[in-house]
C-alpha cells in the first residue's frame, strides 16, 4: 500500500491557561517533558496536514516536529475534546475519518506489464506517483477477453471440426464449451465483485477463496495451462507460416507421401524452437512493446472475423472460385496438377495431363495405371457452393474415421479390387483418428481467455462493475460468433473441403481463407499476427503468475522464481516458462497440445465455480458480492460441466491433471507456509466440524469406538518452558495421531496481568508439541491458584462430544522435598476430580526416562491387573504397540491370586478372555498368601504417621522438615532427649534455625510440664491399623512387582483411589511411593468407571 501523504505539525497557541487536551492538568500532558517556560509562552497543539510528507517515506525523522514522541511511526496523537473517551484506544482503533482517508488514498498497483522505475534520492527511495487506473469496461475487459478468446483454433481447426463432427454435433460442442465458460464467468464475477481484487486475477481469487492449498494447486495448473497455450499459439504460428505463407521454407521435405506427417512435425519443432527463443527474448528485453502491440493484434483478429462475415454474405450473390477435384468420390490433393482431367485434346491430339502421370507409370495413353484411376471418372466440384446452395443438408451429420481414412464425398463410385496402393496416391486423408471427445478437447482452448479481464483488475477504473459486464458480454459475443461460424461454414463450404484440414484440395489455401473476402490473404496474415500476439501474451502473463505464486511463499521450492531483474521482471520464471513451453513445442502437433491445456484450464474453471458455490452455501459473513445474478446451483452446474468436459476430452489427461493438482495440494499442506486468508475451505471445515460435534453429542461412544481422548496436564517452569516434554512423546506414542489430544497448563494470577505470559506459554507448549510430533490442541488457563485451574481444565476442556475422557499427568517426584505441601495436595485433588468426572487417569512416574523417538529393543510391557476397572490396563499396551517405538515389546499380564483362589483356573480363564479380546499376551498368576505383618511394615507406617502428625503441628520450611524427620528416627539419642524437653512448639514461636544457645533459651523460657505433651504424644502414638494394612499391601505388592518386572520397559499398575477422609492424603502419597519403589518406568492407571474394551465384534 502506498505511504499515506499525511503529517502532523506542532503549532503554538497563545492561550497558556488551556492545555492541549482541554482541562487536564499540565503534568499529564503528552508534552510535559518540555520546559515550563515554554508552556507559559505558548502551548503546542497538533494540526493535521495533508501536504506531501517531505521525508519521502511517510515516517518522521530526527527533525520531526514530534519532539518527545518515542513511537514516531504511530502519529496518532489527537487534539480535541469530543472523543476524549476513546483517546486511549486511538492507536489500535483509529477514528473513522482517518480510516476513510486512508482508504481514499489507497491505490492499487497496476498489474499491466509496466517498468518499475525507481530513483534513489537522499536517504529514501522516492517512488513516482502511480496514476490512478482509468480503463473502462470496453477497453479494459471486453476487448482483451475478445482477443484472448478468439484465436488459433477458430482459424486453423474450426472448419475441420464442423466437417468432421457435422453441424449438429459441432453446435453441441460449441454450446457445451461456451456454457461452461459462461457459468464460470458468472461465478468469477461474483468472486471478483466481493471486495477489491488486487493484481493476480484468477490465482488471487481462488487462493483467497479456497485457501493456500487449493490456491497453489489451481494457480500452478492455471500457470501450466497458460504456458501450454503459449506453445499452442507458437505451433499455430508456425503451421500458418509453413503451410500457407512460405511452404518452400520447410527444412525437412518428404520424398514419399507416407513421410509427409513426420516431416511436418520436425519442421514444426525446429521453427517452433526458434520462434519460442525469439519471443522469449522479446519478452525479456522489451516487454512494454508487447503491451503496445496488443492493439495491433486485436485489430488483426477483428478484421479477420469481419472478412469471414463479408465472404459469407458475398457467396449469396457470387461464389468464389475454388474448384475441388474428385476421382470417383475421393478428394485429390491439388498440388501436382493444374487441370482436373485425365486427358485433354490439344491440336486434335489427345494427350495425358499431369494428373495422369500421378496415377500411371508414364505419360503414354497405354501406360499401366492405378486400378481405381482407370475405372472411375474425374469430376470437378465447387469448393464454396455458397449460402443458398443447399449444401447445409449434406454437412448436417458427422464423418468420423481412423487416421489414413480417405476423405470422400457421398456420391457413387466404382470400388477397386486392390486398395493397397491408395496410401501412396495423392488423395486427401485423415491425419489423425477423429472422434467426438477428441474434438471437444481440441476445440475447448478456443473458449479460454475469459480471465483476461480479471487479470487486469488493477488497471480498471471500477473493477467491480467492469469485470462482470465486460467478461459476460465478451463470452456472449464470442459464443454468437462461434455458433454462427458453425452454421455458416456448414452452409457455404463443401463437406470434403471442410474435412480437408490443411487445404490440400484447394492448392494449399487456408480453408477458412477461401471463404473470406476480399482475399484469402486477409485471414492468413490476420491469423498469423493474431497467433504471434497470443503467444507473446502467454509468455508475458505466465511468468508473472508464477512469480505471484512464488512470492506468496506457499510452495517452498518455487521461491527462487519470485526473484527477477531490478525492475521486477520475472527472469527466472520466464526461463522456466520457456522450458515448459519447449516441451509442448516438441510434441509438435497442435491437435495433441490442445487437449493438455484444456485440462489445466478446465481444472482452474472448476475451482472458480467450486469457490463461488462454497462461499454461497456457507453464507460466509464476508460474502457480499455486488454482482447479484449468481446462484450456487449455477456454480455447481458449471463445476459439473467442467468435470464432465475434462473426462469427455481425455480421461487419462484428466486423471494426470488431477494427480498433479493433488500432489501440489498435499505438498503445500505438508511443507507449505502457514497462510490464513479467510478461505472458504476453512469455513467448510468449521461447518463440517460443527455438524460432526452436534452428531457426536447425541450419544456417548460405544465401547467398540472408545479410545483414550487425552487431556495432558503439563507443568511449566519459571521460564514458561515445558518441564516434562517426554510426557508429550508418550502422548504421541499412545495416540499415533488418532483421536483427541488437549495439552493444558495453568498459570497462577489474573488473566489481565498475565495475558502475555499465557500467550508465551501457549507458544512454548506448541513448540514442544511440534518437536515431539504431538498432534492436538493447546489450552493455557490463568487462575488464582493451580488447583482451581486444573479443575477448570478437567471440567471444561473440549467441546460438545469432542471432550477428553482420560487425563495424563506426571508423578510429582519431589513431593517429599517440596517446601509447599500444596503441590502434592493439588495432585490428590486432581485424582479426586477425575474420578468424580468419570474420567480415566494415567500417571507416569520417572517420565523423563520414557523413550523419545528411538525404538526400544525387544522387551516387555508388564501389566499388573489387580482390580478390574474397565479394561483400560489391557487396551493401553495394545495402543502403544501400534507405534514404532514400542512395536518390538511383548505384553505380559500379571494378576494376583489370594489364598482361596484357584490360580490354575484363573490362568486358563484369563488366557481365554485375552483370546476373545484378540490380544496377544503372556499370562502369569502371582500367588500372594496372607503373611504376618512384619515389624518393618509397622515401623514404616509409624514413621509415616509421626512425620505426618508433626508436619501438621509445625509449618516448617524444607530444611527443618528434613531434620525433624531425622530426629524421629534417632529419638533415643541425646539430641532427641533435648528436643523432648522443649517447651511451647506453637508454630509462631519456632525458630527456623536451631543453635545450641537458642535451644537452651527456648527450654528455659517455657518449663510448663504440659507444653511438651504434644511432642511426647508423638513418640508414644501407635500406628493406625488401617494404615498398617495399606502399607503391608503396598510393600508386599511392590516386592512381587519388583521381582517380576524389574527389567520391563514399562510397568502398568492399577492406581488405588485416594482416601475419602482428606486427613490421610499424605499417607496416600506414601503408599503410592512405596508401591512404585525400585521401578524405573511406571504408569499408574485408574479407570473412568466404564468398560473400554469388549470381546464382541
Amino acid at each position: 500500500m502506498p505511504n499515506m501523504s499525511e503529517r502532523f505539525m506542532v503549532v503554538p497557541v497563545a492561550h497558556a491557561e488551556e492545555s492541549a487536551f482541554g482541562d487536564e492538568p499540565d503534568g499529564d500532558s503528552v508534552f510535559d517533558a518540555g520546559a515550563g517556560e515554554e508552556r507559559r509562552g505558548s502551548v503546542p497543539i497538533l494540526r493535521y496536514s495533508r501536504e506531501p510528507n517531505k521525508y519521502g517515506d511517510g515516517n518522521p525523522r530526527e527533525s520531526s516536529p514530534f519532539i518527545n514522541n518515542a513511537d514516531d511511526d504511530k502519529g496518532t496523537l489527537y487534539d480535541g475534546k469530543n472523543m476524549a473517551l476513546f483517546e486511549e484506544e486511538m492507536d489500535s482503533n483509529p477514528m473513522v475519518s482517518s480510516l476513510l482517508n486512508k482508504l481514499a488514498n489507497y491505490t492499487n498497483l497496476t498489474q499491466g506489464v509496466r517498468e518499475h522505475e525507481e530513483a534513489d534520492e537522499d536517504e529514501g527511495a522516492k517512488k513516482q506517483t502511480v496514476k490512478s487506473p482509468q480503463m473502462g469496461t470496453f477497453i479494459g475487459v471486453y476487448l482483451p477477453c475478445l482477443q484472448n478468446i478468439l484465436g488459433v483454433i477458430l482459424f486453423l481447426r474450426m472448419t475441420w471440426i464442423v466437417g468432421t463432427a457435422g453441424i449438429l454435433e459441432s453446435f453441441i460442442i460449441v454450446s457445451m464449451c461456451c456454457s461452461c465458460t459462461m457459468l464460470t464467468a458468472i461465478s468469477m464475477s461474483a468472486i471478483a465483485t466481493n471486495g477489491v481484487v488486487p493484481a493476480g486475477g484468477s490465482y488471487y481469487m481462488i487462493s483467497r477463496s479456497l485457501g493456500p492449498e487449493f490456491g497453489g494447486a489451481v494457480g500452478l495448473c492455471f500457470y501450466l495451462g497458460t504456458t501450454f497455450a503459449g506453445a499452442m499459439y507458437i505451433l499455430g504460428t508456425i503451421e500458418i507460416f509453413l503451410t500457407y505463407i512460405v511452404p518452400s521454407a520447410a527444412i525437412f521435405k518428404a520424398e514419399e507421401k507416407a513421410e509427409e506427417a513426420d516431416a511436418l512435425l520436425n519442421n514444426m519443432r525446429v521453427y517452433g524452437t526458434c520462434c519460442l527463443t525469439l519471443m522469449a527474448l522479446v519478452v525479456f528485453v522489451g516487454v512494454k512493446y508487447v503491451n503496445k502491440l496488443a492493439l495491433v493484434f486485436l485489430a488483426c483478429v477483428v478484421l479477420s472475423i469481419l472478412a469471414i462475415y463479408a465472404g459469407v454474405i458475398k457467396t449469396i450473390f457470387e461464389s468464389p472460385v475454388f474448384p475441388v477435384c474428385l476421382l470417383g468420390n475421393r478428394t485429390l490433393q491439388n498440388h501436382g496438377f493444374d487441370k482436373c482431367m485425365k486427358t485433354e485434346i490439344i491440336d486434335n491430339v489427345t494427350v495425358t495431363t499431369k494428373l495422369w502421370s500421378l496415377f500411371c507409370k508414364g505419360p503414354e495413353l497405354n501406360a499401366s495405371c492405378n486400378e481405381y484411376f482407370t475405372i472411375n471418372n474425374v469430376t470437378e466440384i465447387q469448393g464454396i457452393p455458397g449460402l443458398t446452395s443447399g449444401v447445409i443438408s449434406e454437412n448436417m451429420w458427422g464423418s468420423y474415421g481412423p487416421a489414413g481414412m480417405l476423405v470422400e464425398k457421398a456420391m457413387p463410385s466404382v470400388p477397386a479390387s486392390d486398395s493397397s496402393q491408395d496410401k501412396l496416391m495423392p488423395y486427401v486423408v485423415n491425419d489423425i483418428t477423429a472422434f467426438f471427445t477428441l474434438l471437444v478437447g481440441i476445440y475447448f482452448p478456443s473458449v479460454t481467455g475469459i480471465m483476461a479481464g480479471s487479470n487486469r483488475s488493477g488497471d480498471l477504473r471500477d473493477a467491480q462493475r467492469s469485470i462482470p459486464i465486460g467478461t459476460i458480454l465478451a463470452i456472449a459475443t464470442t459464443t454468437i460468433i462461434y455458433l454462427s461460424c458453425v452454421v455458416m461454414f456448414g452452409a457455404c463450404i463443401e463437406g470434403v473441403l471442410l474435412r480437408d484440414k490443411f487445404g490440400d484440395s484447394v492448392k494449399g489455401n487456408l480453408v477458412i481463407g477461401t471463404l473470406s473476402w476480399p482475399s484469402p490473404w486477409v485471414i492468413v496474415i490476420g491469423s498469423f499476427f493474431s497467433c504471434c500476439g497470443a503467444g507473446l501474451q502467454s509468455l508475458t502473463g505466465a511468468p508473472r503468475l508464477l512469480q505471484a505464486i512464488a512470492r506468496d511463499g506457499i510452495v517452498p521450492f518455487l521461491e527462487v522464481f519470485g526473484h527477477g531483474k531490478a525492475n521486477g521482471e520475472p527472469t527466472w520464471a520466464l526461463l522456466l516458462t520457456a522450458v515448459i513451453c519447449e516441451s509442448g513445442i516438441l510434441i509438435a502437433s497442435l491437435d495433441a497440445v490442445a487437449p493438455i491445456l484444456s485440462m489445466f484450464f478446465l481444472m482452474c474453471y472448476l475451482f472458480v465455480n467450486l469457490a463461488c458455490a462454497l462461499q454461497t452455501l456457507l453464507r460466509t459473513p464476508n460474502w457480499r458480492p455486488r454482482f447479484r445474478y449468481y446462484h450456487w446451483t449455477l456454480s455447481f452446474l458449471g463445476m459439473s460441466l467442467c468435470l464432465a468436459l475434462m473426462f469427455i476430452s481425455s480421461w487419462y489427461y484428466a486423471l494426470v491433471a488431477m494427480l498433479i493438482a493433488g500432489c501440489i495440494y498435499k505438498y503445500i499442506e505438508y511443507r507449505g507456509a502457514e497462510k490464513e486468508w479467510g478461505d472458504g475451505i476453512r469455513g467448510l471445515s468449521l461447518n463440517a466440524a460443527r455438524y460432526a460435534l452436534i452428531r457426536l453429542e447425541e450419544a456417548p461412544p460405544h465401547t467398540k469406538n472408545w479410545r483414550p481422548q487425552l487431556l495432558v496436564l503439563l507443568n511449566l517452569d519459571s521460564e514458561l518452558s515445558v518441564k516434562h516434554p517426554r510426557l508429550l512423546s508418550f502422548t504421541t506414542q499412545l495416540k499415533a495421531g488418532k483421536g483427541l489430544t488437549i495439552v493444558g497448563s495453568v498459570l497462577e494470577g489474573t488473566f489481565l496481568s498475565r495475558e502475555s505470559d499465557a500467550k508465551r506459554a501457549e507458544q512454548s507448549i506448541k513448540s514442544a508439541m511440534a518437536a515431539e510430533k504431538t498432534k492436538g490442541f493447546c489450552h493455557v488457563v490463568v487462575s488464582s491458584n493451580l488447583r482451581d485451574g486444573f479443575s477448570h481444565l478437567i471440567q471444561s476442556a473440549g467441546l460438545g462430544g469432542m471432550k477428553h475422557n482420560s487425563v495424563l499427568m506426571a508423578w510429582p517426584a519431589s513431593w517429599r522435598q517440596s517446601s509447599d505441601p500444596q503441590s502434592w495436595k493439588n495432585f490428590i485433588e486432581t485424582v479426586r476430580e477425575t474420578t468424580a468426572a468419570h474420567q480415566a487417569l494415567l500417571v507416569a512416574k520417572n517420565v523423563d526416562s520414557f523413550p523419545h523417538q528411538e525404538r526400544l529393543a525387544e522387551g516387555t510391557i508388564d501389566v499388573w491387573w489387580i482390580v478390574h476397572d474397565g479394561g483400560l490396563l489391557m487396551l493401553l499396551p495394545f495402543l502403544l504397540q501400534q507405534h514404532k517405538v514400542w512395536r518390538k515389546c511383548k505384553m505380559r499380564i500379571f494378576t494376583v491370586a489370594q489364598l482361596d483362589d484357584n490360580s490354575i483356573q484363573m490362568k486358563k480363564d484369563l488366557q481365554m478372555f485375552l483370546y476373545h479380546l484378540r490380544l496377544n499376551a503372556e499370562v502369569e498368576v502371582v500367588e500372594m498368601h496372607d503373611s504376618d505383618i512384619s515389624a518393618f511394615t509397622y515401623e514404616k507406617t509409624l514413621v509415616m504417621e509421626q512425620r505426618s502428625q508433626m508436619l501438621k503441628q509445625m509449618h516448617l520450611s524444607r530444611t527443618e522438615r528434613e531434620r525433624e524427620a531425622q530426629l524421629i528416627h534417632d529419638r533415643n539419642t541425646a539430641s532427641h532427649a533435648a528436643l523432648n524437653d522443649k517447651a511451647d512448639v506453637s508454630p509462631e514461636r519456632v525458630h527456623m534455625t536451631w543453635t545450641k544457645d537458642k535451644f537452651c533459651t527456648e527450654r528455659n523460657r517455657n518449663r510448663e510440664p504440659s507444653a511438651n505433651m504434644a511432642v511426647r504424644d508423638l513418640f508414644s502414638m501407635k500406628p493406625n491399623q488401617s494404615n498398617v494394612r495399606c502399607m503391608h499391601t503396598a510393600i508386599k505388592l511392590n516386592e512381587v512387582v519388583a521381582n517380576k518386572s524389574q527389567g520391563a520397559h514399562l510397568v502398568l499398575l492399577n492406581m488405588p483411589g485416594p482416601p475419602k477422609n482428606r486427613g490421610g492424603d499424605e499417607n496416600y502419597m506414601e503408599f503410592l511411593e512405596v508401591l512404585m519403589e525400585g521401578l524405573n518406568r511406571v504408569l499408574l492407571v485408574r479407570g473412568g468407571g466404564r468398560e473400554v474394551i469388549t470381546i464382541y465384534s
